[in-house]
């Protein structure tokens, strides 16, 4: 009897003590490159460019994606809170003529100024009460950008959760 006891003891301590090393990923694993970087990608958080080709509107496309590769090449060197505030300074000399909406792109700078000192929270809810409405006549779905402005003012009094649950009921999703 002590003989299968001390085995079973011991077969329980080896895996136990095996039990790390197993559940680590070997370096280079799948997915990874040299560096131990995700496929694709440069630097932390990198992504691979969009494909515009497929996009309703090709050159307003384009025309982000060099925006945004632009963006970052100019916070380049910044990280956290700085790198966030350099980028919104940066979307902030688009070239809003070469945008898909350019009412739209236009309505956001001035309302991303407005709301300019503020930060997280503060901020969102200032853009959220401060953008204009969208002008439903000049929208390719009418009816759905009249959908949109009902849930909007619904839900303006609300942030967080509670503005994305409030906008759920209004879309009706669950």
């Amino acid at each position: 009897m002590k003989p299968r006891l001390i085995i079973t003891a011991s077969m329980l301590i080896a895996s136990l003590l095996s039990l790390p090393a197993i559940a680590q990923p070997a370096p280079g694993g799948p997915g990874m490159q040299q560096g131990g970087q995700m496929m694709g990608q440069k630097g932390p958080g990198a992504r691979a460019p969009r494909n515009c080709t497929p996009t309703p509107n090709p050159e307003a496309c384009a025309a982000q994606r060099e925006a945004r590769l632009q963006a970052q090449e100019a916070c380049k060197g910044k990280a956290g809170l700085d790198r966030k505030q350099c980028m919104i300074d940066q979307h902030q000399n688009f070239d809003c003529s070469k945008a898909a909406n350019p009412q739209q792109c236009e309505a956001r700078k001035v309302t991303y100024k407005a709301c300019e000192g503020q930060t997280g929270r503060a901020f969102r809810q200032c853009v959220q009460q401060k953008m204009p409405a969208a002008d439903c006549t000049q929208a390719k779905d009418p009816q759905r950008c009249d959908l949109h402005q009902k849930a909007r003012a619904a839900c303006k009094d609300k942030i967080g959760p509670e503005h994305k649950s409030c906008l759920r009921e209004q879309f009706n999703v669950k």
